[in-house]
């Protein structure tokens, strides 16, 4: 495994839409476990792969005790919408509130290629939004009110 550079928010690749994943063999576990690896370095709850630079859909999700991944994903049902605050890796010390899903069903692949569907709630269904979104070009900030940054040494 190794550490791969996160992109930021001035970056034009997080503002590509990614493309399907077609092949699921070692060069994709070895992304996926370097996505896993930076995003324990980094503090974060979740990093999509254009955010290392490499334009496929495939997020994964860092919660709790929960190291989950998703290829292709697709969210087929949300249900309840809340407002919480939320930032980002790729763009430090900014912060917004972000309406988002209490509630989602999504469907994706998991690293080996077979289909799963996953119900999430709370926190986790905010992140895979939050993902989900950047597998499309879009930012938290896109979308967020109540923007704030936090400077150095505050």
């Amino acid at each position: 495994m190794a550490q791969r550079n996160i992109f930021l928010q001035h970056e034009p690749i997080l503002r590509k839409i990614c493309k399907e994943v077609t092949d699921f063999g070692e060069h994709l576990w070895q992304l996926i476990n370097d996505m896993h690896e930076t995003c324990d370095f980094s503090g974060g709850v979740g990093l999509a792969a254009n955010q290392v630079g490499i334009l496929q859909n495939i997020f994964i999700l860092h919660n709790d005790d929960k190291r989950l991944e998703f290829i292709n994903p697709k969210i087929i049902r949300s249900e309840r919408e809340v407002i919480d605050i939320e930032g980002c890796i790729s763009c430090p010390k900014e912060y917004g509130k972000v309406k988002r899903p209490q509630t989602i069903e999504v469907v994706a692949f998991d690293r080996q290629g077979k289909e799963f569907s996953l119900v999430l709630h709370g926190l986790d269904a905010r992140i895979v939004c939050h993902e989900t979104d950047h597998l499309v070009g879009k930012l938290f900030k896109d979308i967020a009110f109540d923007l704030q940054k936090i400077e150095a040494g505050s």
